[in-house]
């Protein structure tokens, strides 16, 4: 893949996550939400579980993977979460906040 494809477009509400050295692209499409939806249930409740700090982990994980543009076919979901965690919250954070900001946008 090229390094272009792996640059988030702000303008399609896209967010970047780094997994192994290597940044992702996080997109909340129509079919990436239902998928996530299908998974966690309604995207409002998701979002106010964010919003009072019970989102948990695997939730997060969840959301992440189902918006993952141009996922590696090597990449498991269990290797990502993995690296979802060793990373750390706070790593994670800037592209939770873009993709609930999209669920609540409307995007």
């Amino acid at each position: 893949m090229s390094g272009a494809q792996h640059v988030a477009n702000a303008a399609r509400g896209e967010a970047a996550i780094r997994i192994g050295g290597e940044a992702l692209v996080l997109r909340p499409s129509f079919a990436a939400l239902v998928a996530a939806e299908t998974e966690l249930g309604p995207l409002f409740g998701l979002v106010e579980r964010a919003a009072e700090g019970r989102l948990a982990l695997g939730e997060m994980v969840a959301l992440f993977w189902h918006c993952l543009r141009d996922r590696p076919e090597a990449l498991t979901r269990d290797a990502f979460g993995d690296a979802v965690a060793a990373q750390g919250l706070t790593a994670a954070l800037p592209a939770l906040k873009v993709l609930l900001g999209q669920i609540l946008a409307g995007r």
